[in-house]
């Protein structure tokens, strides 16, 4: 299980070297379950800190066929208009040959 730390600047080097961690997605230092909790409850967030907060659960993990049926999913305005591939060049490459082939006279 995951603790949320209140670490201030000026104390993260001696938090870091009881073992708490940087996240750097989230900002904030935390320690993992198996740590002694006590060693750390100095930085414990009181109950009105945004870091109090439920901690988040972690990412769904996705199948490898869901990974890549969303990847080939394009998500689209309502008024586009999907030409037909002609070649394999880039959609935002200007080829002559799917120009003279998929745009109506």
């Amino acid at each position: 299980m995951r603790f949320d730390l209140k670490v201030p600047f000026a104390e993260k080097d001696q938090a870091k070297k009881l073992g708490a961690r940087w996240d750097a997605g989230r900002k904030c230092w935390y320690i993992d379950g198996n740590l002694d909790v006590t060693s750390f409850s100095q930085w414990q967030p009181g109950p009105h800190d945004a870091s109090a907060a439920v901690p988040l659960p972690p990412p769904a993990k996705r199948s490898a066929t869901a990974r890549a049926a969303s990847a080939e999913k394009v998500h689209v305005g309502s008024r586009f208009v999907e030409l037909p591939r002609v070649c394999d060049c880039l959609p935002w490459d200007d080829c002559e040959k799917c120009r003279l082939q998929s745009w109506p006279k």
